[in-house]
Protein backbone atom coordinates (compact mmCIF):
# COMPACT_ATOMS: atom_id res chain seq x y z
CA UNK A 1 0.00 0.00 0.00
CA UNK A 2 2.90 2.44 0.98
CA UNK A 3 4.84 1.62 -2.37
CA UNK A 4 0.99 2.21 -4.36
CA UNK A 5 0.39 5.10 -2.71
CA UNK A 6 4.43 6.55 -3.26
CA UNK A 7 3.75 5.59 -6.97
CA UNK A 8 0.34 7.20 -7.19
CA UNK A 9 1.23 10.29 -5.78
CA UNK A 10 4.28 11.00 -8.56
CA UNK A 11 1.27 9.98 -11.30
CA UNK A 12 -0.53 12.44 -10.20
CA UNK A 13 2.22 14.91 -10.24
CA UNK A 14 2.95 13.90 -13.90
CA UNK A 15 -0.81 13.73 -15.31
CA UNK A 16 -1.60 17.28 -13.71
CA UNK A 17 1.05 18.84 -15.03
CA UNK A 18 0.52 16.98 -18.32
CA UNK A 19 -3.28 18.67 -18.17
CA UNK A 20 -2.43 21.91 -17.15
CA UNK A 21 -0.20 21.41 -20.26
CA UNK A 22 -3.18 20.65 -22.02
CA UNK A 23 -5.31 23.27 -20.95
CA UNK A 24 -3.52 26.11 -21.70
CA UNK A 25 -2.78 25.10 -25.20
CA UNK A 26 -6.37 24.16 -25.89
CA UNK A 27 -7.51 27.27 -24.42
CA UNK A 28 -5.57 29.53 -26.41
CA UNK A 29 -6.09 27.03 -29.39
CA UNK A 30 -10.08 27.57 -28.82
CA UNK A 31 -9.66 31.56 -28.97
CA UNK A 32 -9.11 31.37 -33.06
CA UNK A 33 -11.08 30.76 -35.42
CA UNK A 34 -9.84 28.64 -38.54
CA UNK A 35 -10.97 30.89 -40.96
CA UNK A 36 -10.05 34.10 -39.54
CA UNK A 37 -6.87 35.78 -40.51
CA UNK A 38 -4.59 37.81 -37.95
CA UNK A 39 -2.53 40.60 -39.21
CA UNK A 40 0.52 41.71 -37.07
CA UNK A 41 3.72 43.62 -37.96
CA UNK A 42 6.15 42.03 -39.17
CA UNK A 43 8.49 40.11 -36.27
CA UNK A 44 6.24 40.95 -33.27
CA UNK A 45 5.57 37.98 -31.42
CA UNK A 46 1.67 39.15 -30.02
CA UNK A 47 -0.27 41.87 -30.68
CA UNK A 48 0.76 43.84 -27.47
CA UNK A 49 3.96 44.39 -29.64
CA UNK A 50 2.41 44.90 -32.77
CA UNK A 51 1.05 48.32 -34.77
CA UNK A 52 -0.80 48.14 -37.90
CA UNK A 53 -1.12 51.97 -39.34
CA UNK A 54 -4.25 53.13 -40.92
CA UNK A 55 -2.53 53.15 -44.54
CA UNK A 56 -1.68 49.45 -44.31
CA UNK A 57 -4.98 48.64 -42.36
CA UNK A 58 -6.98 49.76 -45.20
CA UNK A 59 -4.91 48.36 -48.32
CA UNK A 60 -5.96 44.86 -46.44
CA UNK A 61 -9.39 46.32 -46.05
CA UNK A 62 -9.72 46.10 -49.67
CA UNK A 63 -8.04 42.95 -50.62
CA UNK A 64 -10.02 40.52 -52.82
CA UNK A 65 -10.00 37.80 -49.93
CA UNK A 66 -11.45 39.34 -47.35
CA UNK A 67 -14.59 37.59 -46.94
CA UNK A 68 -18.32 39.70 -47.27
CA UNK A 69 -21.75 39.74 -45.89
CA UNK A 70 -24.94 39.51 -47.24
CA UNK A 71 -25.01 43.08 -46.26
CA UNK A 72 -22.11 43.59 -48.68
CA UNK A 73 -19.92 44.58 -45.86
CA UNK A 74 -16.54 43.03 -44.98
CA UNK A 75 -15.90 40.48 -42.34
CA UNK A 76 -13.09 42.83 -40.97
CA UNK A 77 -11.89 44.02 -37.59
CA UNK A 78 -9.06 46.82 -36.92
CA UNK A 79 -8.29 46.40 -33.03
CA UNK A 80 -6.38 47.99 -30.75
CA UNK A 81 -4.81 45.87 -27.58
CA UNK A 82 -2.98 47.40 -24.71
CA UNK A 83 -2.50 45.93 -21.19
CA UNK A 84 -4.31 47.51 -18.18
CA UNK A 85 -4.07 46.31 -14.07
CA UNK A 86 -7.27 45.72 -12.11
CA UNK A 87 -7.37 44.90 -8.52
CA UNK A 88 -7.84 41.13 -7.77
CA UNK A 89 -11.14 40.30 -5.59
CA UNK A 90 -10.33 39.60 -1.72
CA UNK A 91 -7.47 42.00 -1.74
CA UNK A 92 -5.44 39.53 -3.38
CA UNK A 93 -2.78 42.08 -5.32
CA UNK A 94 -3.09 42.87 -8.60
CA UNK A 95 -2.85 41.66 -12.33
CA UNK A 96 -2.43 42.82 -15.71
CA UNK A 97 -5.57 42.56 -17.99
CA UNK A 98 -5.99 42.25 -21.74
CA UNK A 99 -7.74 45.65 -23.11
CA UNK A 100 -9.19 45.15 -26.57
CA UNK A 101 -10.50 48.20 -28.77
CA UNK A 102 -13.23 46.23 -31.03
CA UNK A 103 -15.42 47.44 -33.90
CA UNK A 104 -18.88 46.19 -35.32
CA UNK A 105 -17.51 43.11 -36.97
CA UNK A 106 -15.50 41.67 -33.78
CA UNK A 107 -18.19 40.19 -32.50
CA UNK A 108 -19.55 38.22 -35.68
CA UNK A 109 -15.43 37.39 -36.54
CA UNK A 110 -15.97 35.51 -33.27
CA UNK A 111 -18.68 33.05 -33.10
CA UNK A 112 -17.70 31.36 -29.95
CA UNK A 113 -18.13 34.56 -28.06
CA UNK A 114 -21.58 35.23 -26.57
CA UNK A 115 -22.93 38.19 -25.27
CA UNK A 116 -24.94 37.17 -21.63
CA UNK A 117 -25.57 40.25 -20.00
CA UNK A 118 -26.56 43.51 -20.41
CA UNK A 119 -25.81 45.29 -24.49
CA UNK A 120 -22.61 45.83 -26.27
CA UNK A 121 -20.50 49.25 -26.28
CA UNK A 122 -21.98 52.06 -28.02
CA UNK A 123 -19.52 53.15 -31.15
CA UNK A 124 -17.70 56.58 -30.31
CA UNK A 125 -18.58 56.02 -26.10
CA UNK A 126 -16.89 54.94 -23.22
CA UNK A 127 -18.55 51.70 -22.47
CA UNK A 128 -17.24 48.36 -22.08
CA UNK A 129 -17.97 44.58 -22.04
CA UNK A 130 -15.82 42.39 -19.66
CA UNK A 131 -15.47 38.41 -19.98
CA UNK A 132 -17.30 36.31 -17.61
CA UNK A 133 -14.20 34.79 -16.07
CA UNK A 134 -12.47 38.64 -14.99
CA UNK A 135 -16.45 38.79 -13.57
CA UNK A 136 -14.97 35.93 -11.13
CA UNK A 137 -11.66 37.02 -10.39
CA UNK A 138 -11.35 41.03 -10.57
CA UNK A 139 -13.51 44.17 -8.84
CA UNK A 140 -14.82 46.90 -10.82
CA UNK A 141 -16.07 44.93 -13.59
CA UNK A 142 -19.69 44.37 -13.13
CA UNK A 143 -22.34 45.56 -15.09
CA UNK A 144 -22.78 49.30 -13.79
CA UNK A 145 -19.24 49.49 -12.34
CA UNK A 146 -16.92 52.23 -13.39
CA UNK A 147 -12.90 51.62 -13.90
CA UNK A 148 -10.78 54.17 -15.03
CA UNK A 149 -7.72 53.76 -17.04
CA UNK A 150 -6.40 56.22 -20.08
CA UNK A 151 -7.23 59.00 -18.12
CA UNK A 152 -11.17 58.25 -18.46
CA UNK A 153 -13.65 56.32 -16.76
CA UNK A 154 -15.37 54.06 -18.76
CA UNK A 155 -18.51 52.07 -17.64
CA UNK A 156 -19.03 48.48 -18.01
CA UNK A 157 -22.54 48.03 -20.01
CA UNK A 158 -22.57 44.17 -20.64
CA UNK A 159 -20.90 40.72 -19.80
CA UNK A 160 -19.84 38.33 -22.51
CA UNK A 161 -19.08 34.51 -22.41
CA UNK A 162 -16.70 33.21 -24.53
CA UNK A 163 -15.84 29.66 -23.45
CA UNK A 164 -13.27 28.15 -22.40
CA UNK A 165 -11.19 30.32 -24.42
CA UNK A 166 -9.01 33.29 -23.90
CA UNK A 167 -11.33 35.91 -24.57
CA UNK A 168 -12.72 35.35 -21.47
CA UNK A 169 -10.15 36.84 -19.61
CA UNK A 170 -10.23 40.34 -21.62
CA UNK A 171 -12.09 43.50 -21.59
CA UNK A 172 -13.22 45.30 -25.14
CA UNK A 173 -14.25 48.51 -25.96
CA UNK A 174 -14.66 50.73 -28.95
CA UNK A 175 -11.45 50.57 -30.88
CA UNK A 176 -11.47 54.29 -31.78
CA UNK A 177 -12.22 55.59 -28.20
CA UNK A 178 -9.47 53.72 -27.13
CA UNK A 179 -6.53 54.42 -29.47
CA UNK A 180 -7.55 58.16 -28.63
CA UNK A 181 -7.87 57.20 -24.96
CA UNK A 182 -4.04 55.64 -24.59
CA UNK A 183 -2.97 58.28 -27.34
CA UNK A 184 -2.04 55.81 -30.10
CA UNK A 185 -2.34 56.27 -33.80
CA UNK A 186 -1.95 52.50 -34.86
CA UNK A 187 -3.95 49.37 -34.34
CA UNK A 188 -2.36 46.83 -32.82
CA UNK A 189 -3.67 43.85 -35.74
CA UNK A 190 -6.26 43.63 -38.14
CA UNK A 191 -8.51 40.38 -38.05
CA UNK A 192 -10.75 39.04 -41.18
CA UNK A 193 -12.37 36.64 -42.62
CA UNK A 194 -11.12 34.19 -44.98
CA UNK A 195 -13.03 34.55 -48.50
CA UNK A 196 -11.53 31.08 -49.65
CA UNK A 197 -10.51 28.28 -46.55
CA UNK A 198 -8.19 27.21 -49.36
CA UNK A 199 -6.53 30.40 -50.48
CA UNK A 200 -4.02 31.02 -47.54
CA UNK A 201 -1.17 30.40 -48.80
CA UNK A 202 -1.40 32.71 -51.82
CA UNK A 203 -2.87 35.59 -49.77
CA UNK A 204 0.21 35.28 -47.19
CA UNK A 205 2.58 35.49 -49.72
CA UNK A 206 0.74 38.31 -51.63
CA UNK A 207 0.43 40.39 -48.88
CA UNK A 208 3.61 39.81 -46.86
CA UNK A 209 4.91 40.47 -50.14
CA UNK A 210 3.51 43.98 -50.50
CA UNK A 211 6.28 46.49 -50.51
CA UNK A 212 3.65 48.97 -49.17
CA UNK A 213 3.13 46.41 -46.16
CA UNK A 214 5.52 45.32 -43.27
CA UNK A 215 3.16 42.21 -41.43
CA UNK A 216 2.92 38.79 -41.27
CA UNK A 217 -0.64 36.85 -41.70
CA UNK A 218 -1.21 33.63 -39.72
CA UNK A 219 -4.46 31.88 -39.19
CA UNK A 220 -6.07 33.61 -35.93
CA UNK A 221 -5.72 29.62 -34.38
CA UNK A 222 -1.99 29.06 -35.08
CA UNK A 223 -1.75 32.71 -34.28
CA UNK A 224 -3.05 31.57 -30.63
CA UNK A 225 -1.58 28.53 -30.65
CA UNK A 226 2.00 29.75 -30.62
CA UNK A 227 0.70 32.01 -27.87
CA UNK A 228 1.24 28.84 -25.45
CA UNK A 229 4.00 27.73 -26.95
CA UNK A 230 6.70 30.06 -24.27
CA UNK A 231 4.39 28.93 -20.98
CA UNK A 232 3.79 25.34 -22.05
CA UNK A 233 7.41 24.63 -22.36
CA UNK A 234 8.27 26.16 -19.05
CA UNK A 235 5.61 24.00 -17.48
CA UNK A 236 6.75 21.01 -19.12
CA UNK A 237 10.85 21.26 -18.03
CA UNK A 238 9.50 22.33 -14.50
CA UNK A 239 6.71 19.22 -14.10
CA UNK A 240 9.08 16.73 -15.35
CA UNK A 241 11.88 17.58 -13.20
CA UNK A 242 9.64 17.42 -10.24
CA UNK A 243 8.05 14.15 -11.43
CA UNK A 244 11.59 12.77 -11.94
CA UNK A 245 12.85 13.49 -8.57
CA UNK A 246 9.52 12.05 -6.84
CA UNK A 247 9.52 9.12 -9.49
CA UNK A 248 13.61 8.30 -7.96
CA UNK A 249 11.95 7.86 -4.70
CA UNK A 250 9.10 5.67 -6.23
CA UNK A 251 11.26 3.20 -7.90
CA UNK A 252 13.61 2.51 -5.00
CA UNK A 253 10.60 2.12 -2.74
CA UNK A 254 9.01 -0.30 -5.14
CA UNK A 255 12.61 -2.49 -5.30
CA UNK A 256 12.72 -2.60 -1.03
CA UNK A 257 9.52 -3.96 -1.37
CA UNK A 258 10.12 -6.53 -4.22
CA UNK A 259 13.18 -7.46 -2.63
CA UNK A 260 10.95 -7.60 0.49
CA UNK A 261 8.66 -9.99 -1.65
CA UNK A 262 11.67 -11.94 -2.97
CA UNK A 263 12.68 -12.56 0.74
CA UNK A 264 9.51 -14.23 2.35
CA UNK A 265 9.53 -16.35 -0.82
CA UNK A 266 12.65 -18.33 -1.09
CA UNK A 267 11.36 -21.69 0.01
CA UNK A 268 8.41 -21.03 -2.94
CA UNK A 269 11.49 -19.84 -5.51
CA UNK A 270 13.08 -23.19 -4.67
CA UNK A 271 9.86 -25.00 -5.04
CA UNK A 272 9.14 -24.10 -8.43
CA UNK A 273 12.95 -24.68 -9.29
CA UNK A 274 12.88 -28.44 -8.28
CA UNK A 275 8.87 -28.91 -9.93
CA UNK A 276 11.18 -27.56 -13.18
CA UNK A 277 9.71 -23.87 -14.36
CA UNK A 278 12.52 -22.42 -15.56
CA UNK A 279 14.56 -19.12 -14.30
CA UNK A 280 13.04 -17.26 -17.09
CA UNK A 281 9.28 -18.14 -15.81
CA UNK A 282 10.41 -17.17 -12.24
CA UNK A 283 12.26 -13.66 -13.40
CA UNK A 284 8.52 -13.11 -15.75
CA UNK A 285 6.43 -13.57 -12.25
CA UNK A 286 8.10 -10.94 -10.62
CA UNK A 287 8.75 -8.99 -13.53
CA UNK A 288 4.75 -9.16 -13.36
CA UNK A 289 4.09 -8.34 -10.11
CA UNK A 290 6.46 -5.27 -10.17
CA UNK A 291 4.62 -4.22 -13.24
CA UNK A 292 0.80 -4.56 -11.46
CA UNK A 293 2.07 -2.90 -8.79
CA UNK A 294 3.42 0.22 -10.96
CA UNK A 295 -0.22 -0.27 -12.90
CA UNK A 296 -2.29 -0.32 -9.38
CA UNK A 297 -0.23 3.21 -8.47
CA UNK A 298 -0.86 4.52 -12.29
CA UNK A 299 -4.78 4.02 -12.19
CA UNK A 300 -5.14 5.47 -8.38
CA UNK A 301 -2.51 8.68 -9.49
CA UNK A 302 -4.69 9.09 -12.35
CA UNK A 303 -8.36 8.86 -10.90
CA UNK A 304 -7.28 11.36 -8.51
CA UNK A 305 -5.57 13.58 -10.94
CA UNK A 306 -8.66 13.17 -13.08
CA UNK A 307 -10.72 15.27 -10.46
CA UNK A 308 -8.50 18.28 -11.43
CA UNK A 309 -10.74 18.69 -14.29
CA UNK A 310 -13.04 20.48 -12.10
CA UNK A 311 -10.52 23.30 -11.39
CA UNK A 312 -9.86 26.86 -12.61
CA UNK A 313 -6.38 28.62 -12.34
CA UNK A 314 -4.99 31.83 -13.55
CA UNK A 315 -1.68 32.67 -14.07
CA UNK A 316 0.10 35.29 -16.28
CA UNK A 317 0.84 34.20 -19.72
CA UNK A 318 4.72 35.04 -20.81
CA UNK A 319 4.51 36.12 -24.00
CA UNK A 320 1.57 38.35 -23.73
CA UNK A 321 2.26 39.15 -20.24
CA UNK A 322 -1.37 39.49 -19.09
CA UNK A 323 -3.38 36.83 -16.88
CA UNK A 324 -4.93 34.28 -18.14
CA UNK A 325 -7.71 31.38 -17.04
CA UNK A 326 -7.60 28.16 -17.78
CA UNK A 327 -8.63 24.60 -16.44
CA UNK A 328 -7.02 21.14 -16.46
CA UNK A 329 -7.82 18.91 -19.54
CA UNK A 330 -7.40 15.05 -19.85
CA UNK A 331 -7.40 13.34 -22.80
CA UNK A 332 -6.29 9.82 -24.41
CA UNK A 333 -2.97 10.36 -24.73
CA UNK A 334 -2.21 11.84 -21.33
CA UNK A 335 -4.58 8.65 -19.97
CA UNK A 336 -1.90 6.12 -22.02
CA UNK A 337 1.51 8.34 -21.40
CA UNK A 338 0.75 8.40 -17.62
CA UNK A 339 -0.33 4.43 -17.08
CA UNK A 340 3.33 3.65 -19.59
CA UNK A 341 5.35 5.75 -17.14
CA UNK A 342 3.43 4.13 -14.27
CA UNK A 343 4.48 0.81 -16.06
CA UNK A 344 8.19 2.07 -16.78
CA UNK A 345 8.00 2.80 -12.73
CA UNK A 346 6.80 -0.79 -11.94
CA UNK A 347 9.30 -2.49 -14.20
CA UNK A 348 12.74 -0.30 -13.17
CA UNK A 349 11.96 -1.16 -9.42
CA UNK A 350 11.48 -4.86 -9.78
CA UNK A 351 14.14 -5.97 -12.89
CA UNK A 352 16.56 -6.19 -10.04
CA UNK A 353 14.56 -8.12 -7.44
CA UNK A 354 13.69 -10.48 -10.24
CA UNK A 355 16.72 -11.25 -11.71
CA UNK A 356 18.30 -11.86 -8.11
CA UNK A 357 15.03 -14.14 -7.54
CA UNK A 358 15.86 -16.14 -11.00
CA UNK A 359 19.49 -16.56 -10.36
CA UNK A 360 18.69 -18.29 -6.73
CA UNK A 361 20.65 -21.73 -6.83
CA UNK A 362 17.84 -24.27 -6.28
CA UNK A 363 20.09 -25.72 -3.13
CA UNK A 364 20.45 -22.75 -1.18
CA UNK A 365 16.85 -21.95 -1.43
CA UNK A 366 15.82 -25.11 -0.58
CA UNK A 367 17.81 -25.27 2.44
CA UNK A 368 17.09 -21.38 3.92
CA UNK A 369 13.16 -22.07 3.86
Amino acid sequence: MITTSGMALVVFVFATILMLVQGLQQTLVQTGFEDNLIVIRRASGSEVQSGIDRYQASIIETDSAVASGSDGERFLAKEMVVLITLPKKGHAGSSNVTLRGVTKKSLELRPQVKLVKGRMPNAGSTEIITGQSLVRRFDGVNIGESIRFGKRDWTVVGAFDAGSTGFNSEIWGDSDQLMQAFRRPVYSSVLFRLRDHDDFDAVKVRLESDPRLTVDIKREARYYEEQSEVMAKFLRILGISITVIFSLGAIIGAMITMYTSVANRIGEIGTLQALGFQRTSILGAFLVEALLLGLAGGITGLVFASLMRFVKISTVNFQTFSELEFGFALSFEIVCMVLAFALIMGFAGGVLPAIRASRMNIVDALRES
